[in-house]
């Protein structure tokens, strides 16, 4: 079973970020030690932290039209600063390693990770489309 813990973005990552972030070393040393033992324990697929939105973009669909709305997005609260994707046994597995996860912001700071279950190809239904993802990810 695959997991992503996404770590939800702060409003003063997202205003820190035009000066150039830094990461507190303390915190950094933290997540990678963290990072590291879920390397060791097999469980670690990928991580990454996201640069903030004043560098992304969205695109927006309405019908067959596309446009395209630059960043910042406002709503700190809901954006995404990085994440972590493992692969464990259980949802209890996955909790475990939540319930570790080191406070991105730092000790004693107001801070949030999200826990989604990934979708697997086995989740759905046998069809033409399915195995075209399956020799996708066969031909990695």
């Amino acid at each position: 079973m695959r997991f992503m813990l996404i770590v939800k973005s702060t409003p003063e990552f997202e205003a820190e970020a035009s000066t150039g972030f830094q990461p507190d070393p303390t915190v950094f040393a933290e997540m990678a030690a963290y990072h590291e033992e879920l390397a060791r324990a097999g469980a670690l697929l990928d991580a990454n932290g996201l640069q903030p939105s004043r560098q992304g973009w969205r695109v927006r669909y309405d019908g067959e039209r596309r446009s395209i709305s630059d960043g910042p997005f406002t709503e700190a609260k809901e954006l995404i600063a990085g994440y972590t994707l493992i692969q464990v046994a259980s949802r209890e597995e996955a909790l475990e390693w939540a319930r570790r996860f080191p406070n991105p912001v730092g000790p004693g700071q107001p801070a949030e990770i999200e826990v989604r279950q990934l979708f697997e190809l086995d989740d759905f239904a046998p069809s033409g489309e399915v195995e075209r993802f399956r020799e996708l990810a066969a031909s990695k």
